[in-house]
């Protein structure tokens, strides 16, 4: 089943607006029934160290945690944590949702958020490509990969894990959080 397009909500007062799927739960990739969100050039990495802005953004925002690096070539997810990926160097076919997900072109200033236990693999990247991870606060990241048995303790953790305060990108007023509450409720 390919994943669920949402409309972007009115965001007129910021630089740009999501993208957001719902992927589907196959069976061993649990996804999320909050939508998975993409910011397209979202960040400014021109000017001087662009792991430093993209840190910045998030610090400012309330994502922490941080580490630089670029997204393993094996399917996994997070189930007990949500995680947003900033582009700093680079582009990078990645898919987004497990085998059935959907693949995305993200480049240097894209800022991907997943849900947690939204499953992701690069499939291919520039050699310089580059990527900031980070997380909501008191939230901790463990790789998770897709078995039957993680995908059953996954299944009960991933409703548990609390929605973010703000959004990394955006702050408390950020369409994550418009989206991901009305989605909950």
């Amino acid at each position: 089943m390919p994943a669920i397009y949402n409309s972007d909500p009115p965001t007129a007062s910021f630089k740009v607006s999501p993208v957001s799927f719902i992927f589907p739960d196959d069976g061993l990739v649990p996804n999320n029934p909050l939508p998975f969100l993409l910011y397209k050039g979202a960040v400014v990495t021109d000017n001087g160290d662009p792991e430093w802005n993209m840190e910045e953004t998030f610090n400012a925002n309330g994502w922490g945690q941080s580490w630089r690096n670029g997204i393993f070539d094996y399917l996994h997810y997070h189930a007990t944590v949500h995680e947003v990926l900033g582009v700093t160097r680079g582009r990078a076919l990645v898919r987004f949702g497990g085998n059935h997900g959907e693949d995305f072109e993200i480049r240097k200033g894209d800022v991907a958020i997943l849900p947690a236990g939204t499953g992701h693999q690069c499939l291919s990247a520039s050699e310089d490509f580059a990527v900031v991870g980070a997380y909501p606060p008191g939230q901790q990241m463990q790789v998770t990969r897709p078995t039957a048995e993680n995908y059953r303790l996954a299944v009960r953790m991933i409703p548990q894990v609390a929605l973010p305060e703000t959004d990394p990108v955006y702050g408390q007023r950020g369409p994550l959080v418009e989206l991901w509450r009305k989605r909950r409720r």
